[in-house]
């Protein structure tokens, strides 16, 4: 129960005293008045035959000046007891609601009107509690999935990599085509593992650790063209190309090894997702305070549910875990700790004909 809601419901119980206090009051002195005036004989005389005239009894309640400041006394006293043991009674009904509340997994907890902030409280936090228990569950499901995946993209490869260089070693006599076609197929296998296992490292040390930035300011569009460039002998044999719309003079100040990082990453699932000779479009504009950069390929909807899940450590959109395509699931999530720690924001949206990831970045 935080300050501010001891602080009303204390001042609820005194206000509450103050007018149970004046009730009793009234009502008593009420009878007191009502029996000296209108009823006094009769009173006197019955005091007259239980206690005696000189009794002090008698003379206590017959003496107005000492009697009623002692029936104020008196409602001041059974005020507070009556209204502090309704207050107890109801604090100490609440209390236990709240213990069966969290004891018992209840769904909902309701209380009586006056702990109704602290209800909807506590409602929030176990709802909250709930939430957060499931995305950890879900995050453990995923990495032990991960596992699994890595246990299959790993040795996939690896059992590739020790074939060939077996052959290699063993068959002294293969022609050079041969010979150097076994090459390329091992070293390709290699480059696999080393994507897996920087990936790995990569969100490893940016959930740990904050990302340290080296920021300059970076011509986008000499950097898009460059990778664009950089990935044509992977967009080539598939009949893709990308498609780069920056305004010459566009700039962001950021990490540009970083920055290049989340281009590549998005890029490469652009590639990997769209369609056989399709066009990639890259496209930057300068908004107020930030500049927006879009990556779009034509390619099967993303459904809404995927879509929220996308940038989460360990999801792949590729269920049939493919060695083939994309690695481990955490090349967007990367993506996503490098923006965000440049203070921007990566989001992305799909509809029936294409998919947008969109990166945007304050200017300084």
């Amino acid at each position: 129960m935080d300050n501010s809601f001891a602080k009303a419901y204390r001042n609820k119980v005194f206000h509450t005293h103050i007018i149970v206090t004046a009730i009793i009051l009234v009502v008593v002195l009420f009878l007191y008045l009502f029996f000296d005036f209108v009823a006094n004989g009769f009173i006197v005389s019955l005091l007259d035959m239980l206690f005696g005239r000189s009794s002090t009894i008698t003379s206590f309640i017959t003496n107005r000046y000492i009697f009623i400041p002692f029936l104020t006394v008196l409602s001041v006293f059974i005020g507070w007891v009556a209204v502090e043991g309704r207050a107890l009674r109801k604090l100490s009904a609440a209390i236990g609601d709240m213990k069966d509340f969290f004891k018992n997994d209840s769904e909902h907890l309701i209380l009586d009107k006056d702990f109704q902030e602290i209800a909807v409280e506590l409602n929030s936090f176990k709802l909250n509690s709930i939430k957060n228990e499931q995305r950890a569950q879900m995050e453990t499901q995923r990495k032990n999935d991960l596992i699994t995946y890595l246990a299959h993209d790993i040795k996939t490869p690896l059992t590739s990599v020790i074939g060939y260089l077996s052959l290699l070693d063993e068959a002294k006599e293969l022609p050079a085509m041969q010979r150097q076609k076994y090459i390329k197929i091992t070293l390709d296998k290699a480059y696999r593992l080393e994507t897996l296992v920087n990936e790995f490292f990569d969100i490893t040390r940016f959930n740990l650790s904050t990302i340290p930035l080296e920021k300059e300011v970076i011509d986008l569009k000499l950097m898009l063209m460059q990778m664009a460039d950089e990935f044509y002998p992977t967009l080539a044999p598939s009949g893709k190309s990308a498609l780069i719309n920056v305004p010459d003079g566009l700039s962001v100040y950021a990490d540009s090894d970083k920055l290049a990082r989340v281009f590549n990453n998005i890029l490469k699932n652009a590639v990997t997702y769209s369609a056989p000779n399709s066009v990639i479009e890259i496209a930057a504009r300068s908004e107020i305070g930030a500049v927006e950069i879009a990556f779009k390929n034509t390619g099967v909807r993303i459904p809404e549910e995927r879509l929220r899940a996308i940038f989460e450590k360990f999801y792949r959109l590729d269920e049939s875990r493919s060695s083939n395509t994309g690695g481990a699931g955490l090349g967007l999530a990367i993506a996503k700790e490098i923006v965000e720690a440049h203070g921007g924001i990566i989001n992305a949206s799909s509809c029936e004909e294409y998919t947008v990831f969109t990166v945007t970045l304050p200017i300084l």
